[in-house]
């Protein structure tokens, strides 16, 4: 056995003994219990025995809940987080944000909850997009309680791309529109304008073309000249039945440029195709 792992037993030991009550002590030692075990995890991160350690930041955490520390252990939960995607153990790392970032809120930091939850979110976003989702918009919800609306609409940002990558169109423009409010509160025409592409090609991935039209006629003010030349093409060729014209606005530079996800949804879309007479 190394002798990280031994320290490891002698501070768990220690720890132990802090949680026992008797006659002359009736009341657990919960802060010393809960460093000790801090300790313990400390030297099973540095020797990479990943498990153990989070057993131990685990029992930290308990010790600092009962004992009111609810920030330390919200930041146990947190590192807790990290061992188990070192442990490839992602249901585990919903479970441990979830509990952090209740906590973080509890104790009254809720930018501290949106960045646990972020975190957590980017680490199960390419394998496990759908779980990612819910966290995202949950942190987006904690940053607006506070009134952030530019952290809001890079989280909402987020959740848009990964619901058009999970195919969830529907969704997607739900979530298209709650971005657009945000930067409607930050005046950022610019990013509205590309934002209204999205959602034209998010109603025509539908197979909307009213719906794509009255997104255009709402938002399409916003647009910059090549936009509204693009999109103007784009609907011309879906509503005239035309799918050279509508091939040839999908082909457009900035469509091609734009964001890998939205990029692919324009690549996806069906053309149109001409009606029998």
């Amino acid at each position: 056995m190394s002798s990280k792992k031994e320290e490891a037993l002698a501070h768990i030991k220690e720890a132990e003994k802090y949680l026992k009550t008797s006659f002359f002590k009736w009341k657990p030692d919960l802060d010393s219990a809960a460093d000790e075990y801090n300790k313990a995890a400390t030297c099973y991160k540095t020797v990479r025995a990943h498990a153990e350690c989070r057993d131990c930041l685990a029992k930290a955490a308990n010790c600092h809940e009962q004992n009111g520390s609810l920030f330390a252990a919200a930041k146990c939960y947190e590192q807790g987080v990290l061992m188990s995607k070192e442990l490839a153990d992602l249901p585990t790392v919903i479970t441990l944000c979830e509990r952090a970032a209740k906590l973080f809120q509890q104790h009254g930091s809720p930018e501290s909850a949106a960045q646990c939850l972020e975190k957590s979110a980017k680490i199960l976003e390419t394998s496990r997009p759908a779980d990612a989702v819910p966290l995202y918009q949950r942190a987006t919800d904690v940053v607006m309680l506070e009134d952030r609306p530019r952290t809001a609409a890079n989280y909402t940002s987020k959740t848009s791309r990964l619901m058009v990558r999970l195919g969830r169109y529907d969704e997607a423009v739900v979530s298209v529109r709650r971005e657009m409010g945000y930067q409607q509160e930050l005046e950022d025409a610019a990013q509205l304008g590309r934002l209204t592409v999205v959602l034209v090609l998010l109603h025509l991935a539908r197979d909307d073309v009213v719906a794509a039209r009255k997104a255009f006629d709402e938002w399409g003010n916003y647009c910059e000249a090549e936009e509204v030349g693009t999109l103007s093409q784009l609907l011309e060729g879906y509503e005239e039945e035309d799918p050279e014209l509508a091939r040839r606005a999908l082909g457009s530079s900035f469509i091609k440029h734009m964001d890998i996800d939205y990029a692919k949804l324009a690549a996806s879309l069906k053309l149109p195709e001409v009606t029998a007479n």
